[in-house]
């Protein structure tokens, strides 16, 4: 059994800047999409990033282009988040995912992800 286990999370002013890990362990990210979510309380799941399976492609929400960056070390079996240039409004408990089919494609969509972390808090202040 997959599990994913984030950390990294925790409270910084705005402009700062934080990584968010994603360990996995029980399986491997090597061939498989990974994906990056946030939530707050009283919305829906958001997409943020996502890495293709080959680790070649990225894919980032507009709200985090060109602050954000999602990378893996397939070595040590980590995903990683930095986060440049936080905003309030990044504030949420933030997710990593893994898609379930072997070389699937990256999705936007929660629904597509099989495996999640327990999630990691980041506020931002102003």
């Amino acid at each position: 059994q997959v599990q994913l286990v984030e950390s990294g999370g925790g409270l910084v002013q705005a402009g700062g800047s934080l990584r968010l890990s994603c360990a996995a362990s029980g399986g491997t990210f090597s061939g498989y999409a990974m994906g990056w979510f946030r939530q707050t309380a009283g919305k829906e799941r958001e997409f943020v990033a996502a890495l293709s399976w080959s680790g070649g492609s990225t894919y980032y929400a507009d709200s985090v282009k060109g602050r954000f960056t999602v990378s893996r070390d397939t070595a040590r079996n980590t995903l990683y988040l930095q986060m440049n240039n936080l905003k309030p409004e990044d504030t949420a408990v933030y997710y990593c995912a893994r898609r379930g089919a072997y070389r699937g494609y990256f999705s936007r969509n929660s629904d597509d992800y099989a495996y999640w972390g327990q999630g990691t808090q980041v506020t931002v202040s102003s």
